[in-house]
C-alpha cells in the first residue's frame, strides 16, 4: 500500500483515464466521482469507441462496463490487450454479470467495481493500481533486469522462480503457506508438484509455447493442489527473464489467490444471479460469538461444519433445497429458483418454523457431548431475496426475535437511507446558516409554582422556516460528522441564555457528548468563561445503553461538579436506569421518565414505580422532577407523592427565551 491516500490521489491526478460506459446517466454520475481523482478523462459509449480512443490517445488506466452495444467490454479488453498487455483495466460489474468473471480474469483485468460505485471499494482498487503504476515508473529507471522483475511483480504476491527446465529454484513464504509445502520440499522439484490433474494438458502446452518459444508473458487461471490434497485457484502471471542477448535465464511466476471465487458465498450469488426470483433462507447460530469464546475457535469450527450437515438433514424435504451454503461466522443459507418451487410461501414458512423448533430442541452432539444451539431464521422470496434476508437477519438480532419473513426490506432500507440523506442535507444547511437554536421549557417548584429553571431543548430551523424537533434529526446526526457541531451550537446557545435570565439552565448531554474529547474541552471552556454563573448550570445526563467508558463519565461529573455544576439523570425509571449507576454518578436531581408520569392517573403500576423512585431520592437527598405534567390532576398527584419540581405543557411549552 502507498503511505497514505493523499499520495494516491496526488499520483492519480497525473493519470489519463479511459472510461467506457453505454448508459449516459450512469456515465454522468460516475464521472462526478472519477473527476475528483484523475487529471484527464476520456469517455466512450461502447467498445468500438473505446478502442478508437485507446489507439488515438496515451491512456494510463481503463475502466469499462461489460454489456454494451456494438462491442461489449470483454471484446474491447481483448483487443486492448493485443495492443498493450500491461495497461491496468478495471471492470464495472453488476450482480447478473458473474458469468463473465472468469473470462475477464483470463484477460488480465486488475479487478471489479460493483455498480453503483462504492467509494471505499473504488479507493482500494485505485490504491492498488496507483501502487503498481508507481512501482513500474520507478523500475523503468533501473537496470534492464530489475525492470523485467518489476513487470511481473506488479501482478501478484505468491512468488516462485524456476530454471529454464522448470525446476523450482525459489519460493516465497506465501507460496509455502498456500501450498502447505516447506521450501526444502519444493526447491529442486519440478513445478508439477503443485499441479492439479483437473488442468488440461492443452493449457500447459499454450503456456510453454508463450513463455519459452515466444518469450512473452503468460497469464491465466490455474487450479493447484496442496500437500494435503485440497485445492486452490490462482491467477498466474509467468515472465521469462532474459539476459542482454535475449536468452532465457529463468522464469518468475507471481500468483493471486482467487479461491474465494469458488467459495460457497460466490456459488450462492451465482445461483441467485441465474434466477429471476429466488427463495432464500438465512440461518444463523444465535450468539455465535459467545459460543466461539466459550468453546474456542478450533472446536467452534468443528461444531459449525457438523451443524451444516445437521441443518441439511433437518430441513424439510418438501422445501426441496439441494444443498446448504456455509457462509461462515455461524451463518448458513438455503436457496432455490422460485419458479421450480411446487409449494406456496405459506407452506414453506410453516415447514421452516417446524425446522427451527426441531433444531433448537435437539442441539448438536459432538464426541458424546451435547451442545445447546438455537438458530435465527430469515426467509425471503422473489427479487432481491438475499438482500432482504440479510436485512431480516439484522432486524432479528436488533429486535431479539428469532423468525422473520423479510420481503420488501431492501426497499424500506433504501427509503430510510433517502430520508437520512435528506435529513443530513437539512442539518448541513441549518449549521451553515446558524439555524440550530435552543428553545427553553420552564421547570417549576411544586411548592410555589414559580419557575425554578429552564431546560434547553435543541431545535432546527429548516429552509422554509419550520421549527423541527430533535426527534426528527438528532439520531441521524449522531451517525454523521455534524453531531459535534450541533452539540457545540446548543452548548453556546444554552450558556448565552444565562445572560437573559437569573434562573438555572438545564442542558442535555449524551454519553457520546461526554466521551468525545472535543466536546468535553468545549464544555470546560464555556464553564470557565461563565465561571460566575456556573452554579446556575445543570447537566442532564441522558439514559444510554451505549456507554463505552463509565470511568470517563464519572471523571467528567466529578470535574464539572467542582466547577459548581449540578447533575441530573434524565428519563429515570425506564430503559437502562439502575440504582447502581445512580450511586456511581452521585446526581443532584432525578428527572422521572414522562411515560410513568403521563399514565399516573390511571396506572397503579406507574404510581408505585414513581413512589419508589421518590422514596429512594429523598433518602439520598436527591431532588426529583416530573416530566409530562400535562394537566392539573397529574400535578396534584405528583405533588402529593412528594416530587419537588414539574415540567410539562400545564406550566409552559418550549419557546424562545
Amino acid at each position: 500500500m502507498m503511505d497514505n491516500m493523499e499520495k494516491v490521489i496526488s499520483y492519480s491526478s497525473r493519470l489519463k483515464l479511459l472510461y467506457v460506459e453505454d448508459d449516459p446517466d450512469a456515465r454522468s454520475s460516475t464521472m462526478a466521482i472519477f473527476s475528483e481523482f484523475f487529471g484527464e478523462i476520456l469517455t466512450a459509449s461502447d467498445g468500438l469507441e473505446g478502442i478508437e480512443q485507446f489507439r488515438n490517445n496515451t491512456v494510463d488506466l481503463v475502466i469499462t462496463d461489460i454489456n454494451m452495444p456494438r462491442m461489449d467490454g470483454l471484446r474491447m479488453i481483448k483487443q486492448i490487450r493485443e495492443i498493450n498487455k500491461e495497461i491496468p483495466i478495471l471492470v464495472l460489474s453488476a450482480h447478473n454479470e458473474s458469468e463473465y468473471f472468469m473470462s475477464s480474469i483470463k484477460l488480465g483485468v486488475e479487478g471489479y467495481l460493483l455498480k453503483p460505485i462504492d467509494l471505499e471499494q473504488f479507493l482500494g482498487a485505485l490504491d492498488h493500481i496507483v501502487e503498481k503504476l508507481y512501482l513500474k515508473e520507478e523500475a523503468s529507471n533501473n537496470l534492464n533486469l530489475l525492470h523485467q522483475y518489476q513487470e511481473v511483480t506488479d501482478a501478484g504476491n505468491i512468488v516462485s522462480k524456476t530454471n529454464p527446465k522448470g525446476i523450482i529454484t525459489y519460493v516465497n513464504d506465501a507460496f509455502c503457506e498456500i501450498s502447505e509445502y516447506s521450501k526444502e520440499e519444493l526447491i529442486g522439484k519440478p513445478h508439477n508438484i503443485v499441479r492439479h490433474p483437473d488442468n488440461s494438458p492443452e493449457l500447459f502446452r499454450q503456456m510453454w509455447h508463450t513463455i519459452k518459444d515466444k518469450k512473452e508473458i503468460w497469464q491465466g487461471v490455474l487450479k493447484n493442489r496442496k500437500k494435503s490434497g485440497n485445492f486452490y485457484y490462482v491467477q498466474t502471471t509467468i515472465k521469462p527473464i532474459l539476459d542482454q542477448n535475449g536468452e532465457i535465464l529463468e522464469y518468475i511466476a507471481l500468483r493471486s489467490d482467487i479461491t474465494d471465487v469458488m467459495n460457497p458465498r460466490k456459488q450462492l450469488h451465482d445461483l441467485i444471479d441465474s434466477c429471476m426470483e429466488t427463495i432464500m433462507v438465512l440461518v444463523k447460530i444465535e450468539g455465535f460469538e459467545d459460543i466461539e469464546k466459550f468453546y474456542g475457535h478450533k472446536l467452534t469450527q468443528t461444531i459449525e461444519e457438523k451443524f451444516a450437515h445437521k441443518l441439511f438433514d433437518y430441513i424439510p424435504k418438501e422445501c426441496e433445497f439441494e444443498r446448504v451454503y456455509v457462509l461462515g461466522n455461524g451463518e448458513y443459507a438455503f436457496a432455490k429458483d422460485k419458479k421450480i418451487c411446487a409449494y406456496k410461501a405459506e407452506f414453506i414458512i410453516e415447514q421452516l418454523k417446524k425446522f427451527q423448533n426441531r433444531v433448537n430442541e435437539t442441539g448438536i452432539s459432538l464426541d458424546e457431548i451435547d451442545y445447546a444451539v438455537s438458530v435465527l431464521v430469515s426467509f425471503s422470496y422473489g427479487e432481491n431475496a438475499l438482500e432482504n434476508a440479510k436485512y431480516g437477519m439484522k432486524e432479528l438480532i436488533e429486535t431479539k426475535q428469532d423468525f422473520i419473513v423479510a420481503n420488501d426490506l431492501v426497499q424500506k432500507e433504501y427509503d430510510k437511507a433517502q430520508r437520512n440523506l435528506q435529513t443530513l442535507r437539512k442539518i448541513k444547511k441549518a449549521i451553515e446558516s446558524n439555524n440550530i437554536i435552543c428553545y427553553f421549557q420552564p421547570i417549576v417548584d411544586n411548592g410555589t409554582k414559580e419557575i425554578h429553571k429552564y431546560e434547553s431543548l435543541a431545535r432546527l430551523i429548516d429552509e422554509e422556516g419550520n421549527i423541527v424537533s430533535p426527534y426528527f434529526f438528532l439520531e441521524t446526526a449522531k451517525k454523521s460528522k455534524y453531531y459535534p457541531m450541533i452539540t457545540s451550537m446548543v452548548l453556546e446557545n444554552a450558556f448565552t441564555a444565562l445572560d437573559r435570565t437569573d434562573k438555572k439552565i438545564s442542558i442535555n448531554l449524551s454519553a457520546l457528548d461526554i466521551e468525545k474529547r472535543s466536546s468535553r474541552k468545549e464544555i470546560y471552556r464555556l464553564l470557565e468563561r461563565h465561571s460566575q454563573k456556573a452554579s446556575r448550570v445543570v447537566f442532564e445526563l441522558l439514559e444510554d445503553e451505549n456507554v463505552k467508558d463509565f470511568e470517563q463519565i464519572k471523571a467528567f461529573i466529578a470535574q464539572v461538579k467542582e466547577m459548581g455544576v449540578k447533575i441530573a439523570i434524565d428519563d429515570f425509571g425506564t430503559g437502562y436506569s439502575n440504582f447502581e449507576r445512580l450511586l456511581d454518578y452521585q446526581p443532584d436531581i432525578l428527572k422521572i421518565d414522562g411515560s410513568l408520569i403521563k399514565n399516573i392517573e390511571t396506572s397503579t403500576l406507574s404510581r408505585s414505580v414513581v413512589k419508589t423512585v421518590v422514596a429512594f431520592a429523598k433518602e439520598q437527598n436527591i431532588k426529583t422532577v416530573a416530566e409530562y405534567v400535562e394537566n392539573e390532576t397529574i400535578f396534584h398527584i405528583i405533588k402529593d407523592l412528594g416530587i419537588d419540581y414539574s415540567q410539562g405543557y400545564y406550566f409552559g411549552k418550549p419557546e424562545v427565551l
